[in-house]
C-alpha cells in the first residue's frame, strides 16, 4: 500500500482523524486497529497520536504477508537448463513459469511466483540483478540466493561456419540472429555487449524471437538462424557450438516467508546433492561454488 503524507507530515505525529484521511479509512476503523493493537500508537492524555514512519513500516508487513500467504509454488523468470532438470528430478513439486528476468519480477510483485530465477546484468557487466532488486524489491521481505555461475556466449551452427568470433560478428551480412524475448536476461546481456561494441541492436537479422534457451538452440539445428545469445548447457544439450563471451550470475529472488515451504526446500535439498553436481558439470558451463550464498537482502 503506497500512501503519500501531507507536506510535513513526515515527521509530525498524527491524531486519528488525520490517520483515517492519510490512510482512506473511516475513524471508526482506526480506533478498531488501536482497540486490536494492531497499529502502532501512543497515547497522550485521552489522545491517540501516530508516528508516520511506523505506520509505513506496518504497511509495508501487512503487505508482505499477503504476498506471502498467495504467493503459490512457482518458479518464474529465466529458462535454465539445470533449474528445469533440478525442479523435475527433485519432485519437489514447484510449477515452472519461466518467461524471462523481467516477467518473473512482474509476477513476484504480483504474489503470482515465490521465486523467480534472474539474470539481469548491469551496466559495467560486473555484477547481476543488483539493481533491479534495488529498484523492484526493496521492502518485500525477499532475499536473492545464488543459483549458479553460468557461461553465456553465442551459439552456432556446428563448425561454425560463419566464422563468428565476437558479437560484433553478429552484424554481418548475412547472419540470422535467433533472440531472445525483451526482458529476458539473455536479450539484455546482448544489448549490453553490442553497446559495448558500438553496433546497434537494429543493425542485427534478427531470425525469430525465441521464450527459452530450448527454443533459441532448436532455431539454429534446424536452420532457421545461424546464432544466439544463450548458455553454454544449452549448446552441450543440441551439439552446437559455443563462443563464450560472459560469466554471469544466476539468482534465485525468493519470498523469504516462503523460502522454509516444503516445495523450495526440497529443490535447495537436491541442489546441494552430489548427483545435482554431477549433472551440472556434465551440462558444461556452470560454477556451484558459491551456490546458496545470499547476495541481496532487502533489510541491508
Amino acid at each position: 500500500m503506497d500512501r503519500h503524507l501531507p507536506p510535513g507530515a513526515a515527521t509530525a505525529l498524527l491524531n486519528v482523524r488525520e490517520l483515517a484521511d492519510w490512510l482512506r479509512m473511516k475513524e471508526r476503523k482506526v480506533y478498531d486497529l488501536v482497540a486490536r493493537n494492531e497499529i502502532p500508537h501512543t497515547r497522550v492524555g485521552a489522545k491517540i497520536l501516530f508516528a508516520p514512519p511506523a505506520v509505513q513500516r506496518w504497511l509495508a508487513l501487512r503487505a508482505n504477508a499477503s504476498f506471502a500467504r498467495t504467493a503459490p509454488a512457482t518458479v518464474a523468470g529465466s529458462h535454465d537448463p539445470l533449474l528445469d532438470w533440478a525442479v523435475r528430478e527433485s519432485r519437489c513439486g514447484l510449477a515452472l513459469l519461466t518467461q524471462g528476468s523481467r516477467d518473473g519480477l512482474e509476477r513476484l510483485l504480483a504474489g503470482e511466483a515465490s521465486a523467480t530465477l534472474l539474470h539481469l546484468p548491469h551496466a559495467d557487466l560486473r555484477d547481476f540483478n543488483r539493481e533491479a532488486a534495488d529498484a523492484s524489491l526493496r521492502g518485500r521481505d525477499v532475499v536473492l540466493v545464488e543459483w549458479a555461475r553460468r557461461e553465456q556466449g553465442l551459439l552456432v551452427t556446428r563448425g561454425n561456419p560463419r566464422k563468428l568470433r565476437a558479437v560484433e560478428h553478429l552484424a554481418r551480412r548475412g547472419v540470422r540472429v535467433a533472440l531472445r524475448q525483451p526482458g529476458s536476461g539473455s536479450r539484455e546481456l546482448l544489448e549490453r555487449l553490442l553497446e559495448r561494441a558500438n553496433v546497434k541492436p537494429g543493425a542485427l537479422h534478427a531470425a525469430e524471437t525465441t521464450s527459452s534457451e530450448s527454443d533459441l538452440a532448436a532455431a539454429i539445428v534446424t536452420g532457421r538462424a545461424d546464432a544466439g545469445m544463450g548458455a553454454r548447457a544449452a549448446a552441450r544439450l543440441f551439439n552446437l557450438d559455443f563462443i563464450p563471451l560472459a560469466v554471469e550470475r544466476l539468482d534465485l529472488a525468493v519470498s523469504r516467508p516462503r523460502w522454509f515451504d516444503p516445495p523450495l526446500q526440497a529443490l535447495w535439498r537436491f541442489a546441494r546433492s552430489r548427483r545435482f553436481a554431477a549433472h551440472a558439470a556434465s551440462l558444461t558451463g556452470y560454477d556451484l561454488c558459491h551456490a546458496g550464498e545470499v547476495t541481496w537482502n532487502d533489510q541491508a
